[in-house]
């Protein structure tokens, strides 16, 4: 059955005013237009809704039965149709999930959970590391936030710039480049990788063969602090990001230089799916994972 949910509308209006001219004030619109409608509800209903009695309409009693359901459906559809876009963080009760690789991990998430737990003691957290193989998780909604150097190229997919991390290079203290790192003798010291695919090579070796050169590259390795941990047992190089790694390239009591010659540094990207584009919660996570790198970056 084909209902105009409009009849709802009008049905509360004139179970509220008690007249055809009360309700036809209410929804601005004429009495022969509200006692045309008063006469498809009787039709719909099999009832007469309201009666005369004297100078004043009466409701019957299957208007009386139905009326706080009535104002119920019609408050229900306006709050279905008109959300609310004021976020209560003291009642934000929500769980989101974050990907990132290690080193931005372990930069972000202390500063992020303080400023979360500040703000909405409700919300939570769920940390995902990076996989080895891309996944669909994005856009099914099993991941709220994308965090990393890649960004969709999709339409459906949104992607924003957080800010830019130039590259260094780690080693133990008294390695033998740690008063001089030049090119050539970056080429020249064994190199641990990381890779999430476990490559032997990066954009960095092709740079290097337009010099002429090639580094040896002993190991490719999945995170971060395995490959500083590697270097911090012995003299290899492990090139990475300058402000996310600090945490990590600090804990393991490394030391960094700049890489010896001119490179673009390492992007970070912000990428969620479309559907949460008008989703304010996701809005204000946006703005404290944003806040929160800014605060990494100038501390």
């Amino acid at each position: 059955m084909q209902v105009d949910l409009n009849l709802l509308t009008s049905l509360d209006a004139l179970l509220e005013e008690g007249s055809v001219m009360g309700a036809a004030e209410r929804l601005n619109v004429s009495s022969p237009a509200v006692s045309r409608t008063l006469g498809r509800l009787r039709r719909l209903t099999g009832d007469d809704i309201l009666v005369r009695t004297g100078h004043t309409m009466t409701p019957t009693p299957y208007a009386m039965a139905v009326r706080e359901d009535v104002r119920r459906l019609v408050r229900q559809a306006h709050e279905v149709l008109s959300p609310s876009r004021e976020l209560d963080l003291d009642e934000l009760d929500r769980t989101f999930t974050l990907q990132c690789h290690d080193a931005l991990a372990a930069s972000l998430v202390p500063v992020l959970v303080d400023r979360i737990q500040e703000q909405a003691p409700g919300v939570k957290l769920r940390m995902l590391a990076e996989t080895s193989a891309d996944t669909d998780d994005l856009r099914h909604g099993r991941i709220d936030l994308e965090l990393g150097g890649g960004r969709p190229s999709l339409p459906e997919f949104r992607s924003e710039t957080l800010g830019h991390d130039p590259l260094v290079v780690a080693m133990r203290p008294g390695h033998p480049c740690a008063d001089r790192l030049d090119l050539h003798s970056y080429a020249s010291w064994p190199h641990v990788l990381v890779s999430r695919r476990g490559r032997l090579t990066a954009p960095i070796d092709d740079m290097l063969a337009t010099e002429g050169l090639r580094r040896r590259v002993v190991a490719a390795v999945a995170t971060v602090p395995m490959a500083l941990r590697v270097a911090s047992h012995g003299d290899v190089l492990v090139t990475t990001t300058e402000m996310l790694s600090r945490p990590l390239v600090e804990a393991f009591g490394l030391i960094t230089r700049p890489l010896p010659v001119e490179f673009p540094p390492a992007v970070i990207h912000c990428n969620w799916h479309q559907r949460y584009d008008s989703d304010i919660a996701h809005a204000w996570l946006r703005d404290q994972v944003r806040a929160a790198l800014a605060e990494i970056v100038t501390s």
